[in-house]
């Protein structure tokens, strides 16, 4: 997960609503835009991170790749959710091969699956032995099932899979490609997709906690939904703000409003609890920033309760603010209305040697 290739990859994000592919090549200042695409998925074809209609997905990957033109076969994708296991770990200090030939004895301690069902990597995030003979790792386990269903509907689709990152991290090394952060204040990178929130907080350019929250975008359309008794595709429309009314019923802006808002506050104090809960175990840090992307970021008023809430600046990413996009191929208005959503793919196509 944390090995990096010296070919151009895809960055292929297969988000629960949408698959969404990132291409990069080499430019004459860093990485620019080669390719850029999204595709919707049928409702309920990926639950809890378990893909349930293989074949939609691999469709939606074909038809992605096509209409974009994308060239590069090799592709990086990324996992999440309960099926994934993160974990900062302090070990007594040695090199990385003995940490190599330890580490699925190590991870038993702290994995809660069989650890022969899922797939380990780590990394040592001491950059030195500290003196009491400790250091730290990041520990990451992914169930084996669940990464061979991604790799299956990959290769269905034409593409060679080369690295399973993770949601989280990928996000990260986004930011650190478009952000220069000058102090040394812990960051947080917070991802709001559909049915997920990937919480990152980054201290120093390094992973000091994460978490996962199943909670995202969905909400407001089951919230809008219940509100306005309407069918599930209706209030998605309305979430988007494409019906202003449905089936023939005036649909109350202010109702929608106030279905809106219940949803934004109960996200944001979810967000809240993790970030207090990273203050209890580390009271010498204070966050300094919070920064959002994932689709719904950009929900009317979300970044807003989000700040009221935790009483910490929030700005919405750019994932292609340090990125070439040649304008005469991207629209740049374009770029910016779906540029929270690709944060996860940018970050997957910058893994490079």
């Amino acid at each position: 997960m944390f090995s990096q290739r010296s070919k151009p990859v895809i960055g292929l994000d297969i988000g629960s609503h949408a698959v969404k592919v990132v291409e990069l090549r080499p430019g004459k200042k860093g990485p620019q835009l080669a390719s850029l695409g999204m595709a919707a998925l049928p409702s309920e074809a990926i639950v809890d991170g378990a893909l349930l209609n293989a074949s939609a997905i691999v469709e939606a990957i074909r038809g992605v790749l096509a209409n974009n033109r994308v060239k590069a076969k090799d592709a990086v994708v990324s996992v999440s959710g309960h099926s994934v296991i993160i974990k900062k770990i302090s070990l007594p200090a040695m090199t990385e091969e003995e940490l190599g030939e330890q580490i699925q004895w190590e991870a038993e301690q702290y994995i809660p699956f069989d650890i022969n069902d899922v797939n380990l990597d780590f990394q040592i995030l001491s950059g030195e032995f500290e003196t009491e003979g400790k250091m730290d790792v990041l520990l990451v386990a992914a169930k084996k099932e669940m990464v061979n269903d991604y790799v299956n509907v990959i290769t269905e689709a034409g593409l060679r899979p080369t690295v399973v990152d993770v949601d989280a991290f990928a996000v990260e090394t986004m930011f650190e490609t478009n952000y220069a952060p000058t102090a040394n204040d812990p960051v947080a990178l917070v991802n709001i997709g559909a049915s997920l929130i990937n919480i990152n907080i980054v201290k120093n350019n390094l992973s000091a906690f994460t978490r996962d929250i199943a909670c995202g975008g969905n909400q407001y359309t089951e919230e809008i939904q219940k509100t306005l008794h309407l069918s599930f595709q209706e209030a998605e429309s309305i979430k988007l703000g494409e019906t202003p009314s449905v089936a023939g019923k005036e649909i109350v802006p202010q109702e929608v409003d106030n279905a809106m808002r219940t949803v934004s506050e109960s996200l944001a104090g979810e967000i809240q609890r993790s970030l207090e809960f990273f203050g209890a175990t580390a009271p010498e840090d204070r966050i300094s920033k919070i920064y959002l992307s994932g689709g719904c970021s950009r929900m009317p008023g979300l970044p807003a309760v989000i700040e009221d809430k935790t009483r910490i600046p929030v700005e919405i990413v750019d994932p292609f603010r340090g990125i070439e996009c040649d304008p005469k191929i991207f629209d740049a208005e374009y770029l910016r209305e779906v540029g929270p959503s690709m944060g996860v793919g940018v970050g997957l196509a910058l893994r490079k040697g």
